[in-house]
């Protein structure tokens, strides 16, 4: 039998539920609850490979997918995630129920619920990502050498990528349909605190695309519950073509430090807003106030707010009352300090731990800079190169601030929170690139592929 033959010969048997072991994992996490000593007797390594493996001979049924079966099969998954949300919900609270138990953060577990209405989100990113347009055989470059030569330049997919995230099933449904729509398989290694939402997730997505015309093996989940799955993944060079970290800034320098296998780096939000002379002042308090506390627990919330010295007599009272008023733990420099004890604001001194600390909760620092070059260089310091928001209404400021910040987006009178995928139109987002190579910022479909060049001739070789 040929390779198409046994790509369809076990997809065929995927859809019949034979040798299936992501619908195993997922009868396991959900049910039985696996412990590490029941995983001891499986070598990680031989895992991953077998699960690499069947995602990329299923991942030929997206090769041959039309970009109408490709949007078809999310519509498909959408609708069944949509229809099983009371299954999917209970499910989370058995994960909810655990993390109260082991005494998990309140942002932890913040990011760990799944409500109606964040189904409801979930849903509707999956469709908005179905209707976007096809990432796939785009011409970037095209010409005829003078041999004769046709050349042609066009994206294609990675092919099997491995996706290591927290605490947020939200990830396992957009990074799937984000894959999907791409054309590449997935390799899903969420947390063991979100095990049994991951493991009802994947599995419902499975049964979505049992009923189309492409493989549920191009979606896979990698049981959470061995921690040297992980590594066994990073290690996977040439099994497994990408791996992109989503979460901590621990969990993403690991996976960096650590992975033979290429990464994307997305990256911790050490977000600042910086008020300039010339703001208008109205807009920059529910900047601010958004930008902090609208979900604090995400990587495009602010951590520092930045005063300009000439408005802050006037700004930083209403900005430190407001901020206390949130629940905002604050962690000042000398200057803002006299002016919260002046209105009995507590704060502490920001100490150089305190300026380069992505909180993820209530908590910030506040300080006085004398020009944007000064908020600049303190952003260059401490920050780290994901979203940077400058409040003006001098476009020279503006101009000033988008040409000195090193950093994956500028917000201009906008909130830090608008770095989203959802946001920016992607419908949902694999996460958020700092760094330069590839893809930088919010990466959505296009971010998700690669190129091939074509080269037709009509016989011409080398001399």
């Amino acid at each position: 039998m040929n390779d198409a033959g046994c790509a369809k010969e076990k997809y065929v048997n995927s859809k019949k539920g034979n040798d299936d072991i992501t619908s195993y994992f997922y009868r396991s996490a959900h049910r039985i609850r696996i412990t590490p000593a029941r995983l001891s007797f499986m070598d990680a390594e031989a895992q991953i490979a077998r699960l690499a493996y069947r995602a990329r001979l299923a991942a030929r049924t997206l090769s041959m997918a039309s970009s109408h079966e490709r949007k078809a099969a999310l519509l498909a998954i959408a609708d069944e995630i949509e229809s099983r949300s009371v299954e999917i919900l209970k499910a989370n609270e058995e994960d909810m129920a655990r993390g109260r138990a082991e005494g998990m953060h309140p942002q932890l577990l913040d990011r760990l619920l799944l409500t109606p209405e964040r189904i409801a989100a979930i849903v509707d990113g999956a469709r908005q990502v179905a209707s976007l347009p096809d990432p796939l055989e785009i011409i970037l470059r095209e010409s005829t050498l003078p041999n004769g030569l046709h050349l042609k330049q066009i994206t294609v997919p990675f092919g099997v990528v491995g996706i290591v995230y927290e605490a947020r099933p939200n990830v396992t449904v957009d990074a799937a349909a984000i894959l999907l729509m791409s054309g590449n398989a997935a390799l899903l290694r969420g947390s063991s605190s979100a095990s049994s939402s991951n493991a009802i997730l994947v599995h419902v997505m499975r049964d979505a695309l049992a009923k189309t015309s492409i493989s549920p093996d191009v979606i896979q989940l990698v049981p959470s519950e061995n921690r040297e799955s992980v590594r066994a993944l990073l290690h996977a060079r040439g099994k497994v073509d990408l791996v992109i970290p989503r979460g901590s800034a621990a969990l993403i320098r690991m996976v960096v430090d650590d992975s033979t296998v290429p990464t994307i780096e997305t990256g911790a939000g050490v977000c600042h807003v910086y008020v300039d002379e010339y703001a208008d002042l109205e807009k920059a308090l529910p900047i601010l106030i958004n930008s902090k506390t609208h979900r604090p627990s995400v990587c495009n919330a602010a951590e520092t707010l930045l005063v300009h010295s000439s408005v802050a007599d006037e700004f930083l009272p209403i900005a430190l009352k407001a901020l206390a008023d949130a629940g905002v733990i604050l962690h000042s420099d000398e200057a803002v300090e006299k002016i919260a004890s002046l209105l009995n604001i507590s704060s502490s001194r920001a100490t150089e731990e305190n300026w380069a600390t992505e909180y993820g909760a209530l908590e910030m620092n506040v300080g006085v800079v004398s020009s944007v070059e000064a908020a600049i260089d303190h952003i260059a310091k401490y920050g780290t190169n994901h979203t940077e928001a400058i409040v003006t209404e001098s476009q020279a400021s503006a101009d000033r601030f988008i040409a000195l910040s090193d950093c994956a987006a500028v917000m201009v009178n906008a909130s830090t929170r608008f770095t989203d995928g959802e946001q920016m139109g992607f419908g949902a987002e694999i996460g958020i690139s700092n760094q330069k190579l590839h893809a930088r910022g919010p990466m959505g479909l296009e971010a998700m592929t690669t190129t091939t060049w074509i080269v037709t001739g009509t016989g011409q070789i080398r001399s």
